[in-house]
């Protein structure tokens, strides 16, 4: 509140954000007061976040530092290890010192510029960004969810939310060189939605009838049916692919990523 005083003259202002700060949480449905912090979710956190933190911006300026900062979260890039180490000491004596901050030590640390991800992101050579890691295993884990094979809801309904929420995904890396990443998990979502079609026929008869509908002969259609195989492997058979070809999942209305991710850069 003394910092804020510094720049805000408004005093009704200063007494709204007070009983902000001031104001208890809901635990439940007891209300239990509050000693520090910000109410999560709520819109002051973010702007007292960058009113506090443009010291630290300011402060990497006048050090001549080159740096990327969104909310909390802040990458500061010079060009060696040992130098890494000295900033890094630095500046978290500066937020635990002079700004009264704890930095999260598990999720900070020196590292090549493409070891570490900022907002899902990480750097590649010449600049340019790519997808982080960490980043496509929590898109797949997701992906996964939808597409449980044990879910029990029908396949159009997986469909749509696999819309909802790939075509949100992709959009937010539309920056990011990733257009191989983005082949290979097209075909891995194309099989996995292969592999709910075929549990959800469940008997061999109902698998060959499904084939045998798709255009797969008789002869091909029922070894599939009637083998001993996974659904996984059962789902990347060719008798799969040619029955549920590409032209299928369109017509099921299923999003492309690759297809998407070229349109964003038309």
């Amino acid at each position: 509140m003394a910092r804020l005083a510094r720049r805000v003259g408004d005093k009704r202002l200063l007494r709204i954000i007070r009983r902000f700060l001031e104001a208890g949480v809901m635990r439940d449905g007891v209300c239990v007061e509050r000693h520090e912090g910000t109410p999560q979710g709520g819109p002051l956190s973010p702007l007292l976040a960058n009113f506090l933190l443009d010291e630290l911006d300011k402060e990497l300026e006048r050090r001549g530092h080159c740096f990327c900062r969104y909310a909390d979260d802040c990458n500061i890039y010079v060009w060696t290890l040992r130098a890494g180490e000295r900033v890094m000491a630095s500046v978290v004596g500066f937020l635990e010192k002079k700004l009264r901050l704890r930095v999260n030590s598990d999720k900070s640390a020196v590292a090549h510029v493409g070891e570490r991800r900022f907002l899902g992101h990480r750097l590649l050579g010449g600049g340019r960004q790519g997808i982080a890691p960490l980043s496509l295993e929590r898109m797949k884990g997701r992906v996964r969810e939808i597409t449980r094979r044990s879910r029990g809801v029908a396949l159009g309904r997986m469909v749509r939310e696999l819309n909802e929420f790939l075509t949100g995904w992709v959009t937010y890396f539309r920056y990011a060189e990733c257009k191989t990443h983005l082949v290979g998990l097209d075909q891995w979502i194309r099989r996995r939605l292969r592999c709910v079609r075929l549990k959800q026929r469940k008997r061999a008869k109902p698998i060959a009838d499904f084939l045998k509908s798709q255009g797969v002969p008789e002869w091909r259609a029922w070894p599939l049916a009637l083998s001993g195989k996974g659904w996984w492997r059962m789902a990347g058979s060719p008798q799969a692919n040619e029955a549920m070809p590409n032209a299928w999942f369109k017509q099921q209305g299923l999003v492309s990523l690759t297809e998407r991710y070229a349109m964003l850069h038309q």
